[in-house]
């Protein structure tokens, strides 16, 4: 059974920085694609960054500059660096992995999700 945890979100005045993780955990074969979305209030969940397993990122254009994706392969860890926060980006924020896994019958890829984490930046 594979498990996403998240972490690291909380209040944060408008110009602070936050540091969202995700670690996976079970029995992994490997993890294809990390990716961070978010979802506002009466809003639909959106993207906002991704990475590969050979490091390529891809950010939502709204963001470029002030977020950052990185991952540790040998953690099973995904990290979002946020800097120049608004509060605009306020949202839960959930981490989604694609992450295959060795099964009885062989190799076998599922797309998971993270429980989401409140990111609130307000004054």
């Amino acid at each position: 059974q594979v498990q996403l945890v998240e972490s690291g979100g909380g209040l944060v005045q408008p110009g602070g920085s936050l540091r969202l993780s995700c670690a996976a955990s079970g029995k992994i074969f490997s993890i294809n694609f990390m990716g961070w979305y978010r979802q506002a209030q009466g809003s639909q969940r959106e993207f906002v960054a991704s990475i590969t397993s050979g490091g390529s990122t891809n950010y939502a254009d709204s963001l470029k500059g002030r977020f950052t994706i990185s991952r540790d392969n040998a953690k099973n860890t995904m990290y979002l660096q946020m800097n120049s926060l608004k509060p605009e980006d306020t949202a839960v924020y959930y981490c989604n992995f694609h992450i295959t896994t060795a099964q009885t019958m062989g190799l076998m890829t599922g797309n998971y999700w993270g429980q989401g984490t409140q990111v609130t930046v307000s004054s």
